[in-house]
């Protein structure tokens, strides 16, 4: 899923307000709290796909960065995000630090952590910003149904609560002024009753499968393949659309719409003997809860032809959490800018 985000340029050392990493594609990484960046509506896990519009999917990391640094004071990014991920979700409501109190130990205190209020409805917090993305948060908070507002019994100024739902702990946070206390809490109630929205997934099938197979712009490959049919142990051709790792199934070329569809994010494809034939397409699903699916065609050549194009499909689409791990594996060359 492409999206336009456009950054006016900022003052200080690293006017721009985000850090990248060079990979294929180069990802996003960091975004700094209130920056430029996070205002224009970049998001860590983004990838840069084209700088002031030209393409940076294959060049080198220093010369993705300088093309923003010495580009105009309005830096325009083609941003590539995850598919998978929700519509109309730019960034997190809400990240920032809070003094949170602290409950263990005889001597109540306030200790000062990193907090995350992320899409999902839930609050996390880590000892640092650093630790965001690299860490497993020390905590987490369900807000759906929670209870949030002032609070004015500690004697102390700009603290909040949240009372979630399940358990009976309360959490006690301070901000730093009252404008930044009424930030979180604006983002809190909104998150206690979220808008339930169809995921943007069935939506963009919804919309391909509806139209003719050759009416599917920019398919990832398409052709006829047959298809196992376990119940009847036959093989049963259809005119195949492969298009953002979901498989479209169609009676023929003429048909008008399709039949069925297949979501592969996470399926592994391999070439396999299946019964008789010794070459066919393993569809396996990352779980056993899932169907695994084979598929052929009238040659070799043409599933190893299916094969290729079905990884690149899958991989086209990184899952969010797989770019955060790659990030922690690999020393990154990264760049501030």
């Amino acid at each position: 899923r492409e999206r336009t985000v456009q950054i006016s340029k900022g003052a200080g050392e690293y006017p721009w307000g985000f850090r990248i990493q060079f990979s294929k594609p180069i990802v996003v990484t960091e975004v700094d709290t209130n920056g430029a960046a996070e205002e224009a509506g970049l998001i860590v896990g983004d990838y840069v796909l084209a700088v002031n519009g030209i393409d940076v999917t294959s060049i080198p990391h220093s010369e993705a960065a300088n093309l923003a640094r010495q580009g105009p004071d309005i830096l325009t990014l083609t941003i590539g995000s995850d598919i998978a991920r929700g519509p109309n979700t730019p960034r997190p409501p809400c990240r920032g630090y809070l003094h949170k109190r602290t409950q263990s130990g005889l001597i109540k205190g306030w200790r000062k952590r990193w907090f995350v209020l992320t899409h999902d409805c839930c609050l996390y917090y880590y000892k640092n910003k650093r630790d965001e993305g690299k860490r497993q948060p020390l905590s987490s908070v369900k807000l759906e149904g929670a209870e949030v507002g002032p609070e004015g019994s500690l004697g102390k100024p700009f603290v909040f609560r949240c009372r979630p739902q399940s358990g009976s702990r309360v959490y006690f946070l301070c901000a730093t002024s009252n404008q930044e206390m009424k930030r979180w809490l604006e983002a809190m109630e909104r998150a206690i009753h979220p808008i339930t929205q169809n995921h943007v997934w069935v939506d963009v099938t919804r919309h391909n499968s509806d139209m003719p197979p050759l009416a599917v712009k920019n398919p990832d490959c398409l052709g006829l393949l047959n298809k196992m049919d376990k119940s009847k142990d036959t093989w049963i051709q259809h005119y195949c659309i492969l298009k953002d790792a979901c498989l479209y199934l169609y009676s023929g070329i003429r048909a008008t719409h399709a039949h069925g569809g297949i979501y592969l994010q996470g399926y592994t494809v391999r070439e396999q003997a299946y019964g008789s034939k010794k070459s066919t397409i393993e569809l396996k699903p990352p779980s056993d809860e899932f169907k695994t699916f084979y598929f052929c065609s009238d040659n070799s050549a043409e599933n190893k032809r299916w094969i290729l194009a079905i990884k690149a499909s899958i991989k086209k689409w990184r899952p969010f959490h797989q770019v955060l791990q790659d990030y922690i594996n690999l020393p990154p060359e990264e760049t501030r800018m």
